[in-house]
């Protein structure tokens, strides 16, 4: 009797830690898909536009989730061979650090985390369980052995001098594909700036000040108090364009993107975002706000999911597309998809060209189609990345 009760505590104790280890990836499977009904299958004349561009994408929390970048997965919206099939020359990576239980786009507090029950259960080193730094040097660190890994078909990208030689090895490899690294929220420096030099060591190039809640840099549009720029964020900003580190407004409030406006001395992006014009909800940009940032010479990335655009497909990416286009001018313009970024979007990175088919639909030229997949975000980082 009693080595059965041991060998049924031993069963369920099994379980439990199956299950446990498996829940990471039942969770990715869950909040990380496509939307069921697909686009009709893009035209000739779609297709054949796709292959001729550099397609970019400025957001995706893929690095947040334990699989292989090298190989394709069934979860999930990025890995190397999607982003080949979808002809995606360059993807931003997006570290996520912290985020609350419950998350909304009105109201969250600081008081919970989610990315520590994720690192715990996808059994990340004991140091990134309660620092928030060691979180972001330990994704840094797996975007470069996924780099490594890859037999020369991804790299990862950290300056203007390596981003031409990419362009230039890609004209003759156009199966080539390329990373950089941006963080979604500088809670990770936890109040301290000396860790800029750290991050920029390890690589992140572009930076958010907040995430869905309020930190010691500035104000969320999600936040508790939504209030602008500390002293703290004051020095931040300073501290970014000394490095030309590149400050993404993406979740920011109003007044934080108002005063770093007024205050930045370089162009800013807005990595992934809607429009209020075509979505109305405090998540997206107004005109006034994309007419400010496009006249200081960002770039705005706009989302693929239902919040950002009010829309399960790619025809509604394509309205919020053009509404910028029309607004502030197709420079201006780039995608911000949000990929594995816990959210259900219209495509995947394997699936791209559906896009370049809705945005051809929708009126746009190819040279503004040609500028929007990727031209944009390709001359914004030549111009605004570190030389070397």
């Amino acid at each position: 009797m009693v080595r059965r009760r041991t060998l049924a505590a031993c069963a369920v104790g099994a379980l439990l830690l199956a299950g446990l280890l498996l829940l990471p990836a039942v969770v990715d499977w869950r909040l990380n898909r496509v939307y069921p009904a697909p686009p009709p299958a893009p035209s000739p004349a779609a297709t054949a536009l796709h292959a001729t561009l550099w397609v970019a994408d400025l957001h995706a929390d893929t690095l947040l989730w334990d699989r292989d970048l090298n190989r394709e997965s069934a979860r999930g919206h990025v890995d190397l061979p999607r982003m080949v099939r979808g002809n995606v020359a360059l993807q931003a990576f997006s570290v996520v650090t912290k985020t609350p239980h419950g998350l909304n786009i009105e109201h969250n507090d600081d008081t919970s985390d989610n990315i520590t029950l994720l690192s715990l259960a996808q059994r990340l080193p004991p140091a990134t369980w309660g620092s928030l730094m060691a979180r972001a040097d330990f994704h840094a660190r797996r975007l470069h052995a996924y780099a490594d890994a890859s037999g020369g078909r991804f790299r990862v990208i950290d300056s203007a001098a390596g981003l031409r030689a990419f362009v230039a090895d890609r004209q003759r490899q156009p199966t080539l594909a390329a990373g950089w690294l941006t963080l979604e929220g500088a809670h990770a420096l936890e109040g301290r700036l000396s860790n800029l030099d750290a991050l920029y060591r390890d690589g992140y190039r572009m930076a958010a000040p907040t995430h869905f809640f309020d930190t010691e840099l500035s104000g969320s549009q999600h936040g508790m108090r939504q209030g602008g720029l500390t002293a703290l964020g004051r020095d931040w900003v300073r501290g970014m364009e000394q490095r030309r580190m590149i400050i993404d407004l993406a979740h920011a409030s109003e007044a934080t993107i108002e005063q770093v406006l007024a205050m930045a001395t370089r162009p800013l992006m807005v990595s992934h975002t809607g429009v209020r014009g075509t979505c109305a909800n405090r998540r997206n940009l107004t005109d006034e706000q994309l007419t400010h940032i496009a006249a200081r010479g960002g770039l705005i990335g706009i989302g693929f999911w239902n919040t950002a655009v009010c829309g399960t497909d790619v025809a509604a990416v394509a309205r919020a597309i053009v509404y910028a286009v029309a607004l502030v001018g197709e420079r201006h313009v780039a995608y911000g998809s949000d990929f594995d970024g816990a959210v259900v979007t219209a495509i995947d990175a394997g699936h791209m060209a559906d896009l370049t088919a809705a945005l051809l639909a929708a009126g746009l030229t190819k040279q503004q189609i040609e500028r929007i997949a990727g031209r944009n975000v390709l001359d914004f980082l030549l111009e605004n990345l570190p030389e070397s």
